[in-house]
């Protein structure tokens, strides 16, 4: 019997995404089938790992057969929402939100940016490249725009100096999951659900890790 969402543990739920897109890479090369083990493997994880992960979720091997992957695509899909479309907007048309309009993994994955806003006068009523139906908003649309089309997913591209303003904005206008890519901390309700992605962040780790690989390296052997 699978868990309720609530308990389970977040590493293994952002270990599904990883799952359902090395099962889709092996349906690409037309595997039916795939083992604990060879999906472990792929990831660098163990196959307990793997099994206990999913096992969360429900019961999904079978017998001297292990994954069907089709099957176990479908599922993923089902328990991360990904299998119906979720419309979004993004709030923020500087280079970042530019380049967030135009990549196309969001729509795969089942994901609709229908609107965009911005607050820079000379930004309105332009038409988003590739999207001529598509022009940028004035902030102040936000909430007729939020209910008339069912937004339920924000971006917020903005500076870090109003990106709590815009996500007050957001909330206030109905959006109950926020993805913020502005360099801050953004305090948000128990209703609303949040993941922020911070580039400089990410990019400080890997120096970390580089820094600590090299010292390492240059270590005198004992």
């Amino acid at each position: 019997m699978a868990k309720a969402e609530n308990s389970v543990p977040a590493p293994a739920v952002r270990r599904l995404s990883l799952y359902l897109r090395q099962l889709e890479a092996f349906q690409s090369n037309n595997l039916q089938t795939v083992s604990s083990k060879q999906l472990g493997q792929a990831l660098s994880l163990s196959d307990a790992q793997v099994r206990k992960d999913l096992a969360y979720f429900g019961q999904f091997g079978h017998p001297g057969v292990g994954y069907r992957v089709s099957e176990l695509i479908e599922r993923l899909r089902q328990i991360l929402g990904t299998d119906r479309k979720t419309t979004a907007m993004l709030v923020g048309l500087g280079n970042l939100g530019h380049a967030l309009m135009q990549y196309r993994g969001f729509n795969k994955k089942n994901f609709e940016i229908v609107a965009a806003f911005d607050k820079d006068p000379t930004k309105l009523g332009q038409a988003i490249p590739d999207r001529p139906a598509m022009t940028i908003q004035p902030m102040t649309e936000m909430l007729e725009t939020v209910n008339h089309l069912n937004i339920k997913l924000g971006l917020i591209c903005v500076p870090a100096e109003v990106a709590q303003d815009v996500a007050d904005m957001m909330i206030t206008a109905g959006v109950r999951g926020i993805l913020n890519f502005a360099p801050i901390s953004l305090k948000v309700g128990p209703n609303v659900v949040m993941s922020s992605v911070d580039l400089a962040v990410q990019l400080e780790q890997l120096a970390f890790q580089l820094s600590a690989m090299q010292n390492r390296a240059t270590e005198p052997r004992q």
